[in-house]
């Protein structure tokens, strides 16, 4: 593990002015709203997601799958992204017309607390 002393930049603050979104993430953002089943998702409280997505080019970045689908989960679930204290990402390759998301999100045990406030 290597441990850098600087605050970690957020996206918000990696751009100057305002983005819009595009009306493939418009229309994308609608049909996986429609798509979800709705859960119970706790508030307030420390949260881990774990996302698995399977992509068909072995370009994708893995850390660009987060952050829209993890916006897309908040607006359906009425909780706040900011709870997220762990998020895990798998990426599978899987062939064109195949690639799929799926997540599980949980409160964290006391044994998941230890675990990412013992890290550093």
């Amino acid at each position: 593990m290597q441990k850098i002393q600087i605050k970690p930049l957020s996206v918000n603050k990696a751009w100057t002015g305002r983005r819009f979104p595009s009306e493939e993430y418009k229309e994308y953002t609608q049909e996986v709203l429609m798509r979800l089943r709705f859960i119970k998702v706790p508030k307030k409280t420390r949260l881990t997601l774990i996302i698995w997505s399977g992509v068909s080019s072995n370009s994708s970045d893995a850390s660009n799958l987060i952050k829209l689908f993890e916006d897309i989960l908040c607006k359906k679930f009425g909780h706040d992204d900011r709870w997220h204290y762990s998020v895990v990402v798998h990426k599978k390759i899987v062939p064109k017309g195949k690639e799929y998301i799926a997540f599980d999100i949980h409160q964290q045990t006391q044994e998941e607390i230890a675990i990412c406030d013992l890290m550093i």
